[in-house]
């Protein structure tokens, strides 16, 4: 769980933990990491409150949620618990049990903004995201790698990007489990070959819908377009690449499937708030 205190835990632990004292304009993220096989504090377990938001995602085994305000709620893999800045609270696997975690801190004016527009409601700690093998390497993909001193905007923009879809994700849990399985065998699709251009109506036609249909579903479930959900995915290995760099915006942009320089800074402004140019002087001062 998100080390904001230090609870002693009877098992190894894989840790990746960040720790920034300045605070960007709309947010940060403060902490990240992966906790495997843990038992949890020891001893008694009173409820605490935390500074910030915070995500844990359950990878393997189960645990148990009790705040203030709700019933216990069980976790299972899968699961998406979203714990608020205000909220006395506890959490972690029942004596003599073990579980796995993914965590994220963070905090800021626009996630203060999800909380207030009710897309983030303690009353609904819980969000079902399965399967894991798709949720994990998306939340896993938020913090910046190589790390910055301190949260890039990029790295917020593709935690909202996560969080939008694990909202609509939850909100789809409804649907008719051949839509589910439908929309998880798209998004597979659009994260795939991010070197080569890919046919959006072919693909809608692989899958056995008119691409118009394709496009409504995708959008309902997911909360955005596929061409977003797609370029947002090209944007992020545009990002990886600059941080290996080697290549030029123009190499890019051909590598990535772009008609040219321009259209890709403008969908990189678009999708990071950041002109590649400036995304390169911040990675610059990383490296000074």
């Amino acid at each position: 769980m998100p080390p904001t205190t230090s609870p002693a835990r009877t098992a190894p632990a894989t840790h990746v933990r960040f720790r920034f004292d300045e605070a960007p304009r709309f947010g940060r993220i403060t902490q990240a990491g992966l906790i495997r096989d843990s038992a949890g504090p020891s001893g008694q377990r009173p409820l605490r409150v935390l500074d910030s938001y915070a995500l844990v995602y359950t990878v393997d085994g189960a645990a148990t949620y009790r705040d203030a305000a709700g019933p216990p709620r069980d976790l299972k893999p899968g699961d998406a618990l979203f714990i608020f800045p205000d909220v006395a609270h506890m959490y972690g696997p029942e004596p003599g049990g073990r579980w796995s975690e993914f965590y994220l801190v963070f905090d800021g004016p626009v996630f203060d903004l999800w909380r207030t527009q009710g897309l983030l409601d303690p009353a609904h700690p819980v969000m079902r995201c399965e399967p894991v093998d798709r949720w994990l390497p998306r939340l896993e993909s938020v913090p910046d790698a190589p790390r910055a001193p301190r949260s890039s905007l990029a790295e917020v923009c593709r935690l909202q990007e996560v969080l939008a879809g694990m909202v609509a994700h939850a909100a789809a849990g409804g649907a008719a489990a051949a839509d589910r399985r439908l929309i998880a065998r798209a998004c597979a699709l659009l994260e795939s070959d991010l070197d080569r251009a890919l046919d959006l109506p072919g693909l809608a036609h692989g899958l056995g819908i008119p691409y118009e249909t394709f496009r409504r579903r995708f959008t309902r479930m997911m909360g955005t377009p596929p061409a977003r959900w797609r370029s947002a995915r090209l944007i992020e290995r545009a990002c990886e690449l600059m941080q290996r760099g080697g290549l030029a915006d123009k190499q890019i942009a051909d590598r990535l499937g772009f008609s040219d320089e321009f259209h890709f800074s403008r969908r990189f402004k678009d999708i990071t708030g950041k002109s590649p140019r400036a995304f390169r002087r911040s990675l610059s001062g990383v490296r000074s």
